[in-house]
């Protein structure tokens, strides 16, 4: 393993290029797997006993995030975030819309940030580094180019 690894750290130290290239599809993949494994907790996926375990779980957490908020808006609340992460999530490791869906995991992310500060204090997004994240999809969000030649050359779509 090791024999591969120094060649390829390497290559990418030299070549600007394509570390950029990699570094961004290294970060599409990682927010839409974050996305696409929130999902998976929910919905029980990764057992009982690990994440949320099941849905009326993800529920109450989302309560306890929006704690702000009316109760009457809670089901609603989660549903809405279990269908734009998983819109999200799935656009992402696809390489769909990289622009659009990019800025929309921002907002997400940076909704939820301040959520969890609202309710928690501003040390729990920090701990769960929701707003890095936040800012890798800014980020993302800001190379993605126009042309589908030029995101294929950046690594947004095959």
């Amino acid at each position: 393993m090791r024999g591969r690894f120094i060649p390829v750290v390497w290559t990418l130290l030299r070549d600007k290029k394509r570390a950029e290239r990699f570094a961004i599809v290294f970060l599409r993949l990682a927010l839409g797997a974050a996305f696409l494994s929130g999902i998976a907790s929910r919905f029980g996926w990764y057992g009982m006993d690990t994440g949320y375990g099941n849905f009326a779980n993800f529920v109450r957490y989302t309560a306890e995030v929006n704690s702000f908020m009316p109760p009457s808006t809670i089901p609603f609340l989660a549903w809405a975030a279990t269908i734009a992460e998983f819109g999200f999530g799935a656009a992402l490791v696809l390489g769909l819309w990289p622009r659009i869906v990019a800025f929309g995991s921002a907002l997400l992310l940076a909704l939820f940030g301040i959520a969890m500060a609202i309710s928690f204090g501003i040390h729990s997004p920090l701990d769960y580094s929701v707003f890095s994240a936040c800012a890798g999809a800014l980020l993302l969000a800001v190379r993605a180019e126009g042309t589908r030649e030029q995101q294929e050359s950046q690594g947004f779509v095959k």
